[in-house]
C-alpha cells in the first residue's frame, strides 16, 4: 500500500468513528424503498419527474445506493492533532499532517508520496517539494471524496 493510500485510509477510515456532530454519514442515510405492489393512481402517474416540474422531489429507485457524504478532512485532522498532543500545523505542513496521522514523515516517505502524486520537480529541494506535496495532497483528497477547506485548495 502506498503513502497516499495510507493517508486516505487514516482519514476516510476514521470518518465513521470520529464524525463530528452535524456531519452526515453513509450509515445515517437510509435508502428509500418503493412499494412495488401498490398500483399507481392517476395522480402518481401525472407527477413523474418528467412532468412534475422543478419543485418535485425525485426519490432513488428501490435497490439503488445513496452516495456517502464527503469526509470532513479538516475535522478529522483537527481531532488527530488534538489526540497527538504535539503542536502541529497540518494546514500548512505536510510533515505535521503526516505526524498527526501517525505516518512516517521522513524525507524518503515524502519522496515516495511525491512519486505517487506525480511530482516532477527536484526532490532534493525539500522545501519546494513539501509545499507542492501539501497542495497536491489536498487536491487529491478532495478528488477522492474528501471535503477540504477552500483555502487549502488554492
Amino acid at each position: 500500500m502506498g503513502i497516499f493510500s495510507s493517508i486516505k485510509e487514516k482519514l476516510f477510515g476514521k470518518a465513521a468513528e470520529e464524525t463530528p456532530a452535524g456531519t452526515v454519514t453513509a450509515e445515517a442515510v437510509k435508502p428509500v424503498t418503493a412499494d412495488v405492489s401498490a398500483t399507481p393512481t392517476k395522480a402518481d402517474v401525472s407527477a413523474t419527474p418528467a412532468t412534475a416540474g422543478k419543485d418535485a422531489a425525485v426519490t432513488p429507485a428501490a435497490g439503488t445506493e445513496t452516495s456517502a457524504a464527503p469526509v470532513d478532512v479538516a475535522a478529522i485532522m483537527d481531532a488527530a492533532v488534538k489526540k497527538n498532543g504535539q503542536k502541529l500545523d497540518w494546514r500548512k505542513s505536510i510533515v505535521d499532517m503526516m505526524k498527526a496521522l501517525d505516518l512516517d514523515s521522513s524525507l524518503s516517505a515524502r519522496k515516495e508520496l511525491a512519486d505517487e502524486l506525480g511530482y516532477t520537480g527536484d526532490k532534493n529541494d525539500s522545501a519546494t517539494m513539501n509545499v507542492w506535496l501539501h497542495k497536491a495532497l489536498m487536491k487529491a483528497l478532495a478528488e477522492n471524496g474528501g471535503k477540504v477547506p477552500a483555502d487549502l485548495l488554492d
